[in-house]
């Protein structure tokens, strides 16, 4: 996956959100094909069987939705409506398309979300917690537009979960939420290659209380 323009190597080096409006605008056409695809990407998935497993049930907010890859996997869960929030309005542009959102919204994750107190029954996340992209301060604005019991479902990349304070960030919400726990899981398959085959993240869930 070197030889192309847009890869994990480019996705992990973003530092700002300009960044990430920037690079996703451009990779948002191809990025089904030669990210998901070709990488064996296993985060949106995951996540969606664990936000199932939990008896997650919409309306859902799907965090960081790019191209649509969670709300597709709650679909085939069974799990409606779900809309979708990114940065990148190429993204959700493609994401729309696909006909899996009720709504689609831009916004930018590290600030105050253009959503009313309490809307959401559940929130997911895949792939968006991890190097370069949103850090866990986000989590109070995501607490902020869920109702009381709400699942919450999100991956965060090992390599940040302690680092990038996220694990202090979850300790610190102390009896807002319940339930809390994290699992192992692998983000890519065997497609990803030597330098990303052993890439590991946490499905971090709860509920909010």
């Amino acid at each position: 996956m070197s030889g192309k323009s847009h890869d994990v190597e480019g996705a992990y080096a973003l530092r700002t959100p300009e960044d990430s409006v920037r690079y996703y605008g451009d990779w948002a056409k191809s990025y089904d094909s030669d990210f998901a695809a070709d990488m064996d990407y296993r985060s949106p998935d995951k996540v969606a069987e664990a936000f199932a497993a939990l008896g997650g049930t919409g309306p859902v907010l799907d965090v960081g939705a790019g191209t649509g890859l969670v709300a597709e996997a709650l679909a085939r869960r069974g799990v409606t409506p779900v809309d979708g929030i990114d940065i990148s309005a190429e993204m959700l542009a493609v994401a729309a398309a696909k006909g899996v959102y009720r709504a689609t919204i831009l916004a930018d994750l590290t600030g105050v979300l253009p959503i009313e107190n309490s809307v959401y029954s559940g929130v997911i996340s895949a792939g968006t917690f991890t190097h370069g992209h949103v850090g866990p301060a986000a989590f109070h604005e995501l607490l902020r537009v869920a109702t009381a019991g709400a699942v919450f479902a999100a991956t965060v990349h090992s390599a940040v979960y302690e680092a990038g304070g996220f694990a202090a960030e979850f300790a610190g919400l102390g009896d807002r939420i319940e339930g809390f726990r994290t699992d192992p899981f692998r983000i890519y398959g065997r497609a990803a290659g030597a330098d990303h085959a052993d890439d590991t993240g946490w499905i971090v869930s709860f509920r909010k209380r």
